[in-house]
């Protein structure tokens, strides 16, 4: 295993955005994630912790990418959910989140799809999904993808009574909703994406945060 180089969030997002002036690819920006350690103490202004739902803390966001950390108790869980058709790249920071991928097999409204700057537009009471690999990721372990190939999966903290988990989030472009899947019902919708946290400071949460409890607070 290769070593890496240890390096502070802010600068991490600077030579981040030095991919911005070619082309962004999932491979380059794996690659760059791959080499680095970023530092505990420089996410501690965007480590926050809720009791009820994980939380998603803005670091970064421009035309063309967005970081943030996802922060979650023990327990806690993503519904599933598809990625808008972006490139995203996950760092375990701290803990250790299992990740349930999931194939697309149908549904009633499949003209809802390949909608211009949406995955789709959802609205299915039939959808069928299969589970097609479960993955643990572990701080320190490789860094995770999703892309156009692979965009619905559920993530959860693996941990139900002790450890919380830190992980961040690169997505490109930006993400303002997504599919979430209701695996009880087979139906999905569309969801908003919000944020608990930006650049360092708490939001004022929009209601609802969550819906109901069947279904949990969204991310990627």
């Amino acid at each position: 295993m290769r070593s890496k180089h240890l390096i502070n969030i802010d600068d991490f997002v600077t030579d981040l955005c030095r991919f911005e002036k070619g082309l962004i690819t999932r491979e380059n920006v794996l690659d760059f994630c791959a080499s680095v350690q970023i530092t505990d103490s420089s996410l501690d202004p965007y480590v926050y912790f809720d009791e009820k739902f994980y939380t998603r803390n803005l670091i970064f966001r421009d035309d063309l990418f967005e970081v943030m950390t996802i922060c979650w108790q023990p327990g806690q869980k993503t519904a599933v959910h598809t990625h808008n058709g972006q490139i995203c790249w996950m760092i375990p920071q701290w803990g250790n989140l299992g990740v349930v991928d999931y194939k697309w097999l149908g549904c009633d409204h499949p003209e809802n799809q390949n909608v211009v700057g949406l995955d789709c537009l959802a609205g299915s009471d039939h959808t069928q999904l299969e589970v097609v690999r479960e993955i643990e990721a572990c701080a320190g372990g490789p860094v995770l993808t999703a892309d156009k190939l692979q965009t619905i999966h559920r993530l959860f903290n693996l941990s139900e009574t002790r450890e919380r988990a830190v992980s961040i989030h690169i997505y490109s472009r930006p993400i303002d909703s997504c599919v979430a899947f209701d695996m009880e019902n087979n139906r999905c919708y569309r969801r908003q994406l919000g944020y608990f946290s930006k650049y360092g400071e708490t939001v004022a949460q929009e209601e609802p945060v969550a819906s109901a409890s069947s279904f949990v607070q969204i991310t990627r």
